[in-house]
């Protein structure tokens, strides 16, 4: 009898005591087994950063796509599904290539220590290899330098997204440390679009391209985009364009969309292409209005929304998109990881948000408990409560506060486990 895909990814997280352990040792030994798969990628889109990684991959996958290209795409982590991590020429992986490919990398690796982000990493590196496509988009799981996906020689493109403290654990205390990091999927000869940075993190970024004679296209030297009347006004040194605004929502993605832009115009493509990028993206769980399901049942004349934001960039991203929504009372639900910095996350919302409602993420060893989270939001001036679960927390400020706005926030975890109670 065949197993399960979710059974062999259970196994899997026993094959190495660590769930990080940054190096490229054990993905080498393993892809060498493999006979080398990423060396037969279709050409390859890499994309680093701290922020905004996901939304601009979806961004130029939609543009590509309109384009009649066929599209791999990898990211992580997955919301509901393990299978939305490997995106095979435009469909997400079917259960039984899944497991196939699963066993098929447990076989090679055999008894040898492996993190589960490289086994399966190497899984999607196999299905690419073995599926026809035009592109490879992928997605960069932590940091960059040592991160699973960086044994590609020869992108055709990499794309770093803006950087900020996060994973300090992993990648280092200072901007520049960790702008090292990202910096490290630069390669000798490839374009690199840069999103905006921080000046201590592009000095490192220019240097270390400048050490590879990377050509750069940076944000604010090559490239701009902007919003004016209502539409998003992309500008590089080829001229300019006058595009939708971003079907994502928020002011963030005008920076993730001229990204997008940039690399779709340094790949050859033209506005068409641009404007699919922005109109038709994808991409659950970042300022996402949730229309049905028994959440939004539970919530009633409330509008119910989540994002995945966690870190405090991505509190300022949520606060800057609730401030350009409708003026409506906002109440927040959120859980977080004991990994993140979580006054920094909440001292933006406590403008702009009248509550905290927060819970302990289900099923996740490394939540903060919910009255950590809640005491952390006090301290950063939110009125806060705790919740046992989402539901609970909906129904009850549904009950207290009829027709306000609910977002659900804090982690990609909780909102990937919000996904799935929601149908």
């Amino acid at each position: 009898m065949t197993q399960s895909s979710d059974l062999i990814l259970q196994r899997m997280m026993g094959l190495h005591p660590k769930i990080i352990d940054l190096t490229l040792d054990r993905v080498d030994r393993l892809l060498a087994a493999l006979g080398h798969p990423e060396r037969s990628l279709p050409p390859v889109i890499h994309i680093a950063g701290t922020n905004g990684k996901g939304s601009t991959q979806a961004m130029i996958r939609a543009g590509l796509e309109a384009e009649g290209k066929r599209v791999h795409a990898y990211t992580s982590p997955h919301l509901a599904r393990f299978h939305e991590r490997i995106r095979l020429a435009g469909a997400l992986i079917s259960e039984p290539a899944l497991t196939a490919l699963l066993d098929e990398c447990v076989a090679a690796n055999g008894e040898a220590e492996i993190t589960f982000f490289e086994i399966t990493t190497c899984a999607a590196f196999l299905a690419f290899a073995r599926t026809p496509a035009d592109y490879t988009l992928l997605e960069v799981g932590l940091g960059g330098r040592l991160d699973a996906t960086n044994v590609v020689e020869k992108p055709a493109l990499t794309i770093i997204t803006p950087v900020s403290i996060d994973h300090q654990q992993y990648l280092g205390e200072t901007l520049a440390e960790i702008a090292g990091e990202k910096a490290g999927i630069i390669k000798r000869g490839a374009p690199c679009v840069v999103g905006p940075q921080q000046e201590a993190g592009l000095e490192v970024i220019e240097a270390r391209a400048a050490r590879l004679g990377a050509p750069l296209l940076v944000h604010g030297q090559h490239w701009r985009a902007w919003e004016e009347r209502g539409r998003l006004i992309f500008q590089d040194e080829n001229g300019l364009l006058d595009l939708p605004l971003p079907n994502l929502a928020g002011p963030h993605q005008i920076d993730n969309a001229g990204a997008a832009v940039m690399a779709l115009r340094a790949l050859g493509y033209g506005e068409a292409a641009c404007e699919a990028a922005v109109t038709r993206a994808e991409w659950p769980a970042r300022m996402q209005r949730l229309t049905r399901g028994p959440l939004v049942d539970a919530a009633g004349p409330c509008e119910l929304w989540l994002d995945g934001g966690h870190n405090p960039a991505g509190g300022e991203a949520v606060a800057a998109t609730l401030k350009r929504m409708a003026p409506k009372p906002t109440h927040l639900i959120c859980g977080m990881l004991n990994t993140k910095d979580v006054g920094g996350y909440m001292r933006p919302l406590a403008g702009v948000a009248s509550s905290l409602t927060a819970l302990s993420i289900p099923d996740e060893a490394n939540t903060l408990p919910a009255e950590t989270t809640a005491a952390a939001a006090q301290a950063a001036g939110l009125d806060a409560t705790t919740a046992e679960s989402a539901l609970a927390a909906v129904q009850a400020l549904a009950a207290a506060h009829p027709g306000a706005r609910l977002l659900i926030c804090g982690s990609l975890y909780l909102a990937g486990g919000v996904l799935r109670e929601n149908g």
